[in-house]
């Protein structure tokens, strides 16, 4: 049985940024039918990261309480670029690079949701069978002075910084998803309200009930200071092994953690205003919290188990400074002498050799425990050693 609307309402707005407009929400689940709730995600990263999955679960609360999850794969809009939150124009992918991130995104996407009820869509289905009519049709619903009531974009255009056309067009695309798929609700995250709105609007303009907007606030990253973000590299992936989602989740400021426990862990507003109290308040110790934070993040998506052998393996590695029990095995390459950064690349030490050489130009990649700092090593010298890379990622290397 349904839950009542006023119930599902407190449900739903709990840890969220806006709700937009005021009321409307309620109003609509008063209607007592299923709502489409829109969630649109553009594949330019390989991997889905914990402050990405935070909408990912406010989608599939809705999902929980009986509404469609609208799932909006943003193949064309990809290629374009959301301008948001970002000081340059950002670089265009092509097709290729997209296509490569899409599957990773999506089965990922589809591990945080329910199977039903959910709707996936390709926004390619629509806006790559656009034509020039179609484009001036659309361009000419908005002015330039509504786009440039766009935050970023004035502040770049009051330091006389550059702003591609195709900029501008990114939230007319995006609102081109909400006509097509006839969204109810839209959620993103709170630096997407303006795309958001753009989306409501265009949905009145072409005679539909325009949606309600949601935000949910930005999980910072790992560093305490920005956004998580994949090519910052402050961030954790939902896909993490136990032991590395929870030694990371160590590594965060505390100053962050009542913002993780609401964001990352899920926890109510009122729970984590009494953590973030005892906090304060030295009834509850620093060190011992951010263990249960890890422990519960790592619950989330591996299960109770998994977060205490977690737990465990950090504590071999930082307060008992032990190699892990069981290390696995990697087969060294026949080459002689061996490229370090290919070498951590093909044992899943790093996600690519880019990454290798910047960790190895940090001094991050060790060999039982010696600092290697050239990117080619004898192959003789790595067989059968350890290959280390931060702290807790390990190999041993085999003929």
């Amino acid at each position: 049985m349904q839950k009542p609307p006023a119930e599902q309402y407190a449900i739903l707005t709990d840890g969220v940024d806006t709700v937009l407009p005021e009321g409307e929400l309620l109003e609509r689940l008063e209607k007592d039918r299923p709502l489409r709730v829109k969630l649109g995600v553009d594949p330019t990263a390989p991997d889905v990261t914990l402050g990405w999955a935070v909408v990912f679960r406010r989608l599939r609360r809705f999902q929980e309480l009986g509404h469609i999850a609208v799932l909006i794969i943003g193949d064309f809009t990809a290629r374009v670029g959301d301008p948001s939150g970002v000081g340059v124009t950002r670089r265009r992918l092509d097709a290729e690079e997209v296509g490569g991130y899409v599957s990773g995104v999506l089965e990922t996407a589809k591990a945080l949701l329910l199977p039903e009820p959910l709707e996936i869509r390709w926004n390619s289905e629509w806006l790559g069978a656009m034509d020039m009519h179609d484009v001036l049709d659309l361009t000419g619903r908005f002015t330039v002075s509504r786009i440039m009531d766009r935050d970023d974009f004035s502040k770049r255009w009051a330091a006389h910084e550059p702003i591609s056309m195709i900029e501008f067009m990114y939230p007319l695309l995006q609102a081109m998803d909400s006509v097509a798929v006839e969204a109810d609700v839209e959620l993103g995250g709170s630096d997407q309200l303006f795309n958001l709105l753009v989306g409501r609007d265009l949905q009145e303009r072409m005679g539909q009930c325009p949606q309600t907007v949601m935000t949910v606030p930005l999980l910072v990253g790992t560093d305490g200071c920005k956004k998580m973000s994949q090519s910052i590299g402050n961030y954790i992936s939902v896909r993490d092994e136990p032991a590395d989602m929870f030694g990371k989740t160590m590594s965060i400021p505390d100053e962050v953690m009542g913002d993780w426990f609401l964001l990352a862990a899920g926890r109510s507003e009122a729970e984590v205003a009494e953590i973030s109290s005892g906090l304060r308040d030295g009834s509850l110790h620093a060190g011992e919290t951010k263990r249960r934070l890890g422990r519960e993040i790592v619950a989330r998506y591996w299960g109770p188990e998994a977060a205490v052998e977690a737990e465990g393996a950090f504590d071999r590695l930082f307060r008992h400074h032990e190699v892990p029990d069981e290390i696995p095995e990697h087969a060294l390459p026949e080459a002689d002498p061996v490229w370090i950064p290919g070498l951590l690349n093909d044992a899943g030490l790093v996600r690519s050799n880019s990454e290798g050489r910047r960790m190895i130009s940090q001094g991050a990649v060790k060999l039982d425990g010696v600092r290697i700092e050239d990117e080619e090593a004898p192959r003789d010298a790595l067989r059968g050693g350890v290959l280390q890379v931060g702290k807790r990622r390990f190999v041993k290397l085999v003929p």
